[in-house]
């Protein structure tokens, strides 16, 4: 499939995906600064981390708590912006906040409230997006999006977060026209959102296989691991 991992040097790579960013909000009419890659490092060796900001990558990553905090110890905050994407258990909060600098994926009031705690705690207000499920598929977290917009105004109102926006994760595609219906959909909801939660205008949707679509329907945020990074290891 087109847009899957092409050759070169990881820097070769970073700066190919950058060129197609560029490329994607050009025919947007936007900004390539107006859009954020984060390098998705998920299951890669902190070496791989390492290498992926000498080459000049500054948003990484994580969909895994335990994950992101030992490569945070290991590779740092100061050059690094890391971001969790995962799905996030309550019990999970603690190794998240206070590192992240955005959570993407909150779906329920109750995981929002245990960010705040943890938020109140450290004394540092924690960003995040509200995940939304577009394709209702059971295999996926997220909240329905006809109860988007009223999830984020509730979150909104708990001391210790500010909600930035919404994320979406669609079906995997045969083909990146296939996500350009769920980009559109998401679009609209942030329309509604911005009107109800003032300064929530953050779009996170698009990885590998169709980022490009995502910028395209006005992604603020994409995600991209294999392009980058080429296939994730496998587990011995």
């Amino acid at each position: 499939m087109a847009g899957l991992t092409s050759g070169g040097s990881l820097e070769e790579r970073l700066a190919t995906v950058r060129a197609r960013i560029a490329a994607a909000a050009a025919r947007g009419g936007r900004s390539p600064e107006d859009v954020t890659l984060v390098a998705v490092t998920k299951a890669h060796p902190v070496d791989v981390v390492l290498d992926a900001v000498a080459a000049g990558a500054v948003d990484l990553g994580e969909n895994r708590a335990q994950e992101l905090r030992d490569k945070a110890m290991v590779a740092g905050r100061d050059e690094i912006r890391w971001h969790f994407i995962g799905h996030l258990q309550t019990n999970k909060v603690r190794l998240v906040v206070g590192t992240a600098v955005l959570i993407h994926s909150v779906d329920t009031f109750g995981l929002a409230e245990a960010i705040g705690r943890r938020a109140r705690h450290l004394g540092t207000p924690q960003e995040l997006l509200i995940q939304v499920d577009l394709a209702a598929e059971a295999s996926k977290a997220g909240v329905a999006p006809t109860r988007a917009v009223s999830l984020a105004k509730e979150v909104a109102g708990i001391d210790g977060v500010v909600v930035k926006g919404l994320m979406t994760i669609p079906p995997i595609p045969a083909a990146p026209e296939d996500s350009r219906p769920y980009f559109q959909q998401l679009a609209e909801l942030s329309e509604d959102l911005r009107e109800a939660v003032p300064g929530a205008g953050e779009l996170s949707m698009g990885m590998t296989r169709d980022f490009e679509v995502a910028i395209e329907e006005g992604a603020t945020i994409v995600r991209v691991g294999e392009a980058i990074f080429g296939p994730r290891p496998t587990a011995p």
